[in-house]
């Protein structure tokens, strides 16, 4: 009888237990911790490249925005290649784009057209580096 006893408040307190456990890790999930998000600016030149806006990159070219110029640690011609807008590649390319500069993370022109699996933009640096 003894035995039963202890089996049943042995089983009454795991199951509290089990219970209190449970309660904890759904009282934990309503918990969220944030982090301050870096908030990532790309100028308004690459921001057109990104939209396909062929006549505003053109109009900003013409009024003397760099082509080599650095945003998010990209040149333009590296997001015109890794968004595949060809046409605007080719734009730049005519107007003095350099497709050997490198991104911040080490990857030229190419290697983003190839990774984006852009084969227009691919087409238009090949032909462009004569390859």
């Amino acid at each position: 009888m003894k035995k039963k006893i202890l089996t049943a408040i042995a089983c009454c307190l795991l199951t509290a237990t089990v219970v209190k456990a449970e309660s904890t890790i759904e009282k934990s999930k309503l918990i969220t911790v944030t982090k301050p998000v870096k908030k990532l600016n790309v100028s308004s030149f690459c921001k057109a490249i990104l939209e396909g806006d062929y006549d505003t990159v053109k109009r900003m070219i013409e009024l003397g925005e760099d082509v080599n110029q650095k945003s998010l640690g990209m040149t333009p011609a590296i997001f015109a290649a890794r968004y595949n807008k060809a046409e605007i590649l080719e734009l730049l390319i005519e107007n003095g784009a350099n497709l050997k500069i490198k991104s911040d993370k080490g990857f030229t022109v190419k290697k983003y057209a190839e990774l984006s699996n852009a084969d227009d933009a691919l087409a238009v640096i090949e032909a462009a580096m004569g390859i």
